[in-house]
């Protein structure tokens, strides 16, 4: 009996866009396989050929009636997926097979057990780990996307291969995104932006981590990414040019010294270009280091060489004190190690100089599997890799049973930027920024974190609220009598800590529910009821408690009062209750609930559309859209359907944990609203600015306004105006006239209210 296809929605079939007929089509596919052979070359021993064939033919023939969404042979990405994995990822055999049948078990009738019989155990355990991933069941608890970030995590800590495919798959899966609809594009690039990219760069693989990012920009700003590709392009022989100049002198100097290397810039991403148009507020030509200069330097004394290049490079050029990054000295938790440094060109403009050995360059781009690599060479030293994986396996050990709980504690642990802290004896502790004095004493042991009291950062007295800067050197000071409390929560970052002050409040609870529970028990003996869990677990549930702990809690410390039992009976095993209990209305709605409101697979709501319109929904304040903007529905859980911009600072978030919330959403056509939308202007604070401002928006646009702010500070000013516009094109050309008035320098569009 042949098992049921469930297919990915990335490779369904719509409108195919793809004219091979068959047997070019079967040219097309050896000639990518043997493209996989010949990139596997170097890593084949005896029988690996065999081995990789059959897996190439088991996919093949398990997938030869699926296609892909653009309309080629399904086989080709499982092909693509494994020559990602060598050619990007540097990983061996065991991973290419299991990366040519990383779908087959989800997608086909093909068994773990069956590979397992052909490829061994190790190889199953990976597809069974892949498999885990991709397959996971919604339940009314979590959304599908946090389980899914979860069991990531899981298998992470397991076997880090599985994890390395999965981003190999992602990867393919951004390549070919265009197929897609504009829906489906809006959720997996929002999902790949809140999890693989931060993942990826976690892992080491910058390269990917960088593609990722501009593939998401791709989709979610479209015109965003178009524009700064485009400025690249155009400015592309004026870069090069700069580069040479500049590169000159720095290779001269160098070969005079010794050194072999390899020296070459290349452009910053445009994700990295926008993330910093966006959070300096800053135009494509005011973007300071647009390139970065790097070096790869082949040699032995590594540590010596850099620091001897970086001498070399200072002398030629002046150097950012502030913007020197030594991870050389000490490399960061993914294994990565280069020197970093911001120095001026003769013509005034900042340049990155990225330092770093053949060793270093292969770890930075190869990540996870790279370190590995060089790791044979040191058996007995434990890296920080291996300190950050040993991390995730702790974390891993008590994951809260509610996913999104656990994914939002354990984000900020794994991926926001790390600060260097030292012990009072000198050993460093690697935190995440914005950890605080009690995040490190729990990094250090949970019980010295249970019992702190406060700490001293740098030899001062400080709180153990105390938030923690790159450098401090901690002695946490601790009392037997001191108890963890809820306020805790309120500012511990790191996910060890806040998973431990639960668990330790938990037991304070258990304690304290102690007497409750007597209480209650005399209690129901009294009444000549019987005590067992059925009978506590439907009390618990008609007086709305969680469990009957919480129940017993409640009467231990006097929120419940046991008279309120009186009239309870007994009758035929079941409890009979006085008066129906009416339960105070829940403030968050089920996921049935909610998922019942949310229109038909495929509806589409038409903004401000009369005719056709049915569902109530508002702007979201988050972001204010207006007509013209890309826009998406999403269902809350009190507030009900919001627009929101899909640039929306909090889109990436909801699309990627509720995309079983999200409605499609388009405006009417020919509609004249008007939206509320507000600006910020920046300038020199000039006589009569004001004016002209204010003469642009209601003489010259007819624009209303509702309000205007402005504040000036040494002869600058900083304003912000309230105006209402009927669309995107009307507030654009609104921009445009105001920044072409003279003493105006930046104006740009807010978020927020």
């Amino acid at each position: 009996m042949q098992k049921h296809l469930k297919f990915d929605t990335l490779y369904m079939l719509e409108t195919p866009t793809y004219q091979l007929n068959q047997e070019e089509e079967k040219k097309l596919i050896l000639r990518e396989y043997r493209a996989l052979l010949r990139a596997l070359k170097a890593r084949l021993k005896k029988g690996d050929k065999k081995l990789v064939r059959r897996a190439f033919e088991i996919a093949a023939e398990a997938h030869q009636h699926m296609r892909r969404k653009s309309g080629e042979p399904y086989i080709l990405h499982p092909l693509a997926v494994a020559r990602i994995v060598v050619e990007e990822i540097s990983l061996g055999v065991t991973s290419v097979i299991c990366a040519l049948l990383h779908d087959t078990v989800e997608d086909t009738e093909l068994t773990l057990n069956d590979i397992q019989m052909e490829f061994g155990n190790t190889c199953s355990k990976i597809v069974e780990g892949l498999t885990k991933i991709s397959n996971v069941v919604e339940t009314k608890n979590t959304t599908q996307q946090a389980e899914n970030f979860k069991k990531i995590l899981l298998t992470l800590a397991d076997d880090p291969r599985v994890i390395l495919i999965k981003i190999a798959d992602r990867l393919h899966n951004m390549r070919t995104l265009e197929s897609m609809s504009r829906e489906k594009q809006l959720k997996i690039a929002s999902e790949t932006s809140y999890i693989y990219a931060p993942l990826a760069m976690r892992l080491g693989l910058y390269e990917i981590k960088s593609e990722l990012e501009d593939l998401c920009l791709k989709y979610t700003e479209t015109d965003v990414y178009n524009e700064i590709n485009q400025k690249l392009k155009d400015t592309k022989r004026e870069r090069t040019r700069f580069i040479n100049e500049f590169i000159k002198p720095v290779r001269e100097a160098l070969e005079s010294n010794g050194l072999d290397f390899d020296i070459y810039g290349r452009s910053k991403s445009i994700h990295s270009i926008w993330s910093k148009i966006k959070n300096k507020h800053v135009s494509f030509e005011e973007v300071y280091d647009l390139f970065a200069i790097r070096i790869i330097l082949h040699t032995a004394q590594e540590k010596e060489d850099c620091w001897k290049a970086f001498s070399i490079i200072t002398s030629l050029y002046p150097h950012s004190v502030e913007r020197l990054r030594d991870w050389v000295s000490t490399p960061k938790s993914n294994g990565y190690e280069a020197l970093h440094t911001t120095v001026m060109s003769p013509n005034g403009k900042w340049v990155e100089v990225q330092i770093r050995t053949e060793r270093m360059n292969e770890i930075a781009e190869k990540g996870l599997a790279a370190h590995w690599k060089y790791k044979e060479g040191n058996q007995g030293q434990e890296s920080k890799l291996d300190e950050w994986l040993k991390h995730i396996r702790e974390l891993l050990k008590n994951p809260e049973s509610n996913a999104m709980d656990f994914m939002n504690d354990i984000k900020i642990d794994i991926f926001n930027e790390e600060i260097y802290t030292y012990t009072r004896n000198g050993d460093m502790r690697l935190l995440p920024l914005g950890a605080t004095s009690l995040d490190f004493a729990f990094d250090i042991h949970s019980e010295l974190g249970r019992n702190c009291i406060g700490a001293k950062v740098n030899y001062k007295l400080v709180p153990i609220s105390h938030v923690l800067k790159n450098g401090d050197q901690v002695e946490i000071i601790t009392s037997k009598k001191q108890k963890p409390s809820e306020d805790w929560l309120k500012f511990v970052v790191t996910a060890k800590a806040k998973s431990r002050i639960k668990y330790y409040l938990k037991e304070e609870k258990r304690k304290i529910a102690e007497d409750g529970k007597a209480s209650l028990l005399r209690k129901l003996d009294h009444l000549k009821i019987p005590s067992n869990m059925n009978i506590l677990s439907d009390l618990a549930s008609h007086y709305r408690y969680a469990s009957p702990l919480d129940l017993f809690y409640a009467i231990a410390v006097g929120n419940f009062e046991l008279k309120e039992l009186q009239d309870i009976k007994y009758h035929n095993d079941k409890l009979l209750f006085p008066v129906e209990h009416k339960p105070e209305p829940l403030k968050e709605e089920s996921a049935e609930a909610l998922n019942k409101q949310i229109p038909g697979k495929g509806y589409e709501l038409v903004l401000f559309d009369q005719n056709t319109n049915y569902i109530e929904y508002k702007m979201a304040s988050c972001c204010h859209p207006i007509q013209g903007d890309d826009v998406f529905g999403f269902l809350t859980s009190s507030e009900g359907l919001k627009i929101h911009r899909t640039n929306c600072p909090n889109a990436a978030s909801l699309l990627a944990n509720y995309g079983h919330r999200v409605v499609k959403a388009k405006w009417a056509k020919n509609k004249e609203i008007s939206f509320l939308t507000s600006l910020k202007i920046t300038g020199l604070d000039d006589v009569g600015i004001i004016n002209k401002i204010t003469h642009v928006v209601s003489a010259e646009m007819k624009i209303n306004m509702r309000s205007m702010s402005i504040e000036s500070h040494e002869g600058l000013f900083e304003g912000t105006i309230m105006v209402f516009v009927n669309n995107k094109e009307e507030l654009n050309e609104l921009c445009a006239r105001l920044e072409r008035l003279d003493g105006i320098n930046k104006v740009q569009r807010l978020d927020g209210k």
